[in-house]
């Protein structure tokens, strides 16, 4: 991830009111924060992420607003104030908090008032003299960057000196939060992506998982960089079939691919190619002249895209993703610079992200892509005009494409399985669970425990021996009784996960009440395993050893003995 910001990337504004805004930073535009301002996009390119921007006047001369950078004394600058305020109140005896901040309500023996509280102030709206209408016209006639109106919203208030030193606090940052014009650039990743799309969007387009449950499928899924891997010797030696290789079932818009990209390394283009391929898409000049070079260098074409790369060609480090409609939908990769539609060739998902339908896994014969274009000799080829043949090699580029794709993925050896679907999970591990590798590590996710809990009892030990018991007929499998082969997972165990926001001050620590509610969401891990063909025995000939009297022996002697007589009688069970 860049440390910049990069013109044609997408980036996180974070508003006063701690509400999140992505945009685009598109050269030669200008950004709208609604009621907090706008600003031109050239005067934060360039800039390194998370700095504080304060939205100025706009300049006369160009009828622009301009930008000031916020230090962070400035931005801490009420915390220092808060606590010499506290100080001084404790001296003069209005106030005393003890040395730990907490302020009680307590009389001493002569009556009077040692600490105070808020307890006995009512708070109603004829405490504020200013009225909505006063308040709109000092926000219009406003020169600064909204401090001129808090500070008069404060001195019109006539209840303020009887508030303590944290409900002062409170009050003067909920009017920061309204009125006060300024935004912090952040870059766009994963967990606040998330976050945008629960808070701001329809989290039901992402299943409602919550980033605490999209660790916790990272975790078990051992998801991680793994492009150095030999060649497993349990599959055929195919093109692409080891080395950090994971099967994806996502319906979440992409958001599951997105986070084990990020893990896995390929979710960011390198910094030397974070630039946009596309040559027409600045051609005025910038209006700040410090940032002509930045604007610029989104007319580049990046190294890595002189040489073509094919896509899907990885054979290492990938990401295999199974869909049930034409196109699989991956519409929020495009935060990240990568739109499946028309995607950036110097991305590294180009080339390590796979995709295929579930028709072409099950049925590839029955799918018109899989099947092979006629092919054209030479001879007629040559005599054939330009768009003609250049859709020839385009067909059949698309075919070796498809088929590479579809026999490396039917061919196996997948280091994980990682699933969040609303479809049945037990429909899915049917035709996915055959494709793991011994050891792989299988988690599927879903916002309610129930399928969760069915798909943990196909796979428990009371169903798996009598499985092994008595098996059931090639003919007669899946059947009601065994919807699945108990014996391919082990280790099935769900779990979840939820973090709680806490207000953590001296004497007021709670758990905030303001959280999201919605599906606490559960995920279901398990190990996949090879099952041993044929029966497991022990072999070889052993001579038992001579028993001697070893009462009068030393007590190392006894020990040496009896470790010797417990390897003799250990003897190999079956499995």
């Amino acid at each position: 991830m860049d440390a910049l910001i990069r013109p044609h990337t997408y980036i996180a504004l974070r508003l006063p009111s701690d509400t999140i805004k992505l945009v685009q930073a598109v050269p030669n535009t200008t950004i709208s924060i609604g009621k907090y301002g706008s600003f031109q996009t050239n005067h934060i390119l360039g800039r390194p992420f998370h700095l504080t921007f304060e939205i100025l006047d706009k300049a006369e001369q160009d009828n622009q607003s301009l930008l000031r950078v916020v230090s962070t004394v400035e931005s801490y600058a009420h915390i220092k104030d808060d606590t010499s305020t506290v100080s001084e109140q404790g001296d003069q005896g209005n106030a005393e908090n003890g040395g730990d901040g907490v302020e009680y309500e307590v009389v001493n023996s002569e009556g009077k008032v040692l600490m105070r509280t808020n307890r006995e102030i009512i708070d109603d709206s004829g405490s504020q003299k200013l009225t909505m209408a006063e308040i709109e016209a000092l926000k219009r006639e406003e020169t600064g960057s909204g401090k001129d109106v808090i500070a008069k919203i404060l001195e019109s208030h006539s209840a303020l000196d009887q508030k303590t030193s944290f409900g002062l606090e409170k009050y003067t940052l909920r009017k920061a939060k309204k009125y006060l014009r300024r935004f912090t650039v952040l870059p766009v990743d994963v967990p606040l992506l998330l976050e945008w799309i629960l808070n701001e969007k329809e989290p039901s387009k992402v299943m409602e998982i919550r980033e605490e449950i999209l660790a916790l499928i990272g975790s078990w899924s051992n998801v991680h960089y793994n492009g150095y891997q030999e060649a497993d010797p349990s599959v055929d030696n195919l093109p692409g079939t080891h080395g950090g290789r994971w099967l994806v079932v996502d319906e979440t818009g992409g958001l599951l691919v997105a986070a084990m990209a990020e893990r896995m390394g390929i979710l960011s283009p390198p910094q030397e190619d974070q630039t946009h391929t596309d040559q027409a898409r600045t051609t005025d000049e910038p209006n700040d002249i410090d940032k002509e070079s930045l604007v610029n260098t989104a007319n580049a074409v990046p190294k890595s895209v002189e040489t073509q790369i094919t896509a899907m060609s990885a054979d290492i480090n990938t990401i295999t993703l199974i869909h049930a409609n034409t196109q699989p939908n991956l519409a929020l990769l495009t935060y990240f610079d990568f739109d499946p539609t028309s995607p950036n060739l110097s991305h590294p998902l180009h080339a390590h992200l796979r995709s295929l339908s579930w028709l072409q896994l099950l049925s590839p014969t029955e799918d018109s892509s899989y099947a092979e274009p006629a092919i054209v000799p030479d001879e007629i080829i040559q005599t054939m005009k330009g768009g003609k043949k250049g859709n020839y090699y385009r067909k059949r580029r698309r075919w070796e494409k498809v088929k590479a794709v579809v026999d490396q993925t039917r061919a196996g050896g997948f280091d994980g399985l990682v699933v969040a679907s609303v479809m049945d999970p037990t429909a899915i591990l049917h035709h996915t669970i055959p494709l793991l590798r011994g050891a792989a590590q299988v988690v599927v996710y879903s916002p309610n425990i129930e399928p969760l809990a069915e798909l943990a009892d196909y796979y428990s030990t009371a169903r798996r021996t009598a499985f092994q018991m008595d098996p059931p007929s090639s003919n007669d499998f899946p059947n009601e009784d065994f919807p699945l082969n108990p014996t391919l997972l082990l280790n099935a165990a769900i779990y979840t996960a939820r973090c709680r926001n806490w207000q953590v001050l001296p004497g007021r620590t709670h758990p905030l009440m303001t959280g999201r509610g919605g599906a606490d969401g559960y995920v279901f891990t398990a190990t996949r395993v090879l099952p041993a063909e044929g029966k497991v025995e022990a072999r070889g000939s052993y001579k038992r050893r001579k028993l001697v009297d070893i009462s009068s022996s030393s007590p190392a002697s006894q020990t040496l003995y009896e470790h010797a007589k417990y390897e003799e009688d250990s003897v190999a069970t079956p499995l």
